[in-house]
């Protein structure tokens, strides 16, 4: 795969670059007008998934709107799950939800490695079609789950607020959950493996949940699979990009995890982030409620943020995704604040 140019990748290899490169998480979404035209169209926000068409359209759409420096393909963590045999389904607002959850051992044993399914092919068609439409010097973004993360959701069966079911198994089950971790690192980085042939120019993973166990846990179980799997995609020689919701307490672990780029949220400075991951470019971190503010709040949040960030090797972004009900001009103010800063 060529080597791309622009300036999404260049921060991501720590290289100083003026003004920072900028994208949003979740930024094809509901907030955006076109989005729900086409959201409409496909009918569900899953058949939107399975619909590489509409999904590149989807991913597109903020680019034409914002010229941002990075677009992420759309789609969600839990569609490579399927080579798994896992079914899963969407509710208008409930989020993702499995009608059989895997809650036993016995259960988690009965699945075995795989990459090729449907889903995943129709995702890397997604890729190749976006990456055919991007200009050179936009990157193209692939994502998936951590494993810690893709546990949860598996042993929950829905979007979880205490993790309870998926923690107490951590500590009832820990080899029998260590070796479902291993098992997801090797599948996610499969598909990712995929994405990357078929376009990808960097990959994120999204240990959304990591916040949820205590640094020895999640140095013990979590952060080795994550690590597994980011070494699986060493060879590709592009940015590697973790993403740890509330872990401000696990920055000394994520320092030992093997990546170019860790994505941060509100919860912890830029500056501080810097400091304890030397060598690692960062990304984040403005807190998304605060685009439902009035614009001179916006503007005077995302100067705050800018001024906790690092001089090279930062990428700014939200600190986690997009509210469906933020305002498009306030994405607009975010946006033309980092940009005068050239």
């Amino acid at each position: 795969m060529a080597v791309r140019a622009g300036r999404f990748l260049a921060a991501c290899r720590r290289q100083p670059v003026h003004p920072p490169p900028v994208w949003v998480m979740r930024q094809a979404g509901r907030y955006l007008p076109e989005y729900l035209r086409v959201r409409e169209q496909a009918g569900s926000f899953l058949a939107l998934c399975r619909n590489p068409e509409l999904a590149a359209e989807v991913t597109l759409q903020p680019i034409r709107r914002f010229g941002l420096d990075a677009a992420i393909v759309f789609s969600d963590i839990l569609q490579p799950l399927t080579c798994l045999g896992v079914q899963f389904e969407f509710s208008e607002e409930g989020g993702p939800r499995l009608p059989s959850p895997l809650k036993t051992p016995r259960q988690w044993a009965r699945l075995s490695a795989c990459t090729n399914s449907s889903d995943a092919a129709l995702v890397a068609e997604t890729v190749a079609r976006v990456r055919a439409a991007l200009p050179e010097d936009v990157a193209l973004i692939a994502f998936c789950g951590a494993p810690w993360t893709l546990a949860s959701y598996l042993i929950e069966g829905a979007t979880s607020r205490e993790h309870a079911h998926a923690k107490a198994a951590l500590w009832e089950h820990p080899r029998e959950l260590e070796a479902l971790l291993e098992l997801l690192a090797e599948t996610m980085a499969g598909y990712l493996e995929t994405l990357v042939r078929a376009g990808a120019d960097a990959v994120q993973v999204f240990d959304s949940w990591a916040g949820t166990l205590a640094a020895p846990l999640y140095r013990d179980f979590a952060a080795p699979a994550v690590a597994r799997l980011m070494q699986r995609l060493a060879s590709a020689a592009l940015p590697r990009i973790l993403y740890a919701g509330g872990a401000s307490h696990l920055l000394p672990v994520l320092a030992d995890i093997p990546c170019e780029v860790v994505g941060v949220d509100w919860r912890v400075p830029l500056s501080a982030a810097a400091r304890a991951l030397p060598g690692r470019a960062i990304q984040g971190n403005l807190d998304p409620a605060a685009l439902l503010a009035s614009p001179p709040t916006v503007r005077r949040a995302t100067r705050g943020m800018m001024a906790e960030a690092p001089p090279a090797g930062w990428i700014a972004n939200l600190g986690h995704g997009i509210l469906p009900d933020t305002p498009v001009d306030s994405v607009h103010v975010f946006l033309e604040t980092i940009r005068e800063a050239a």
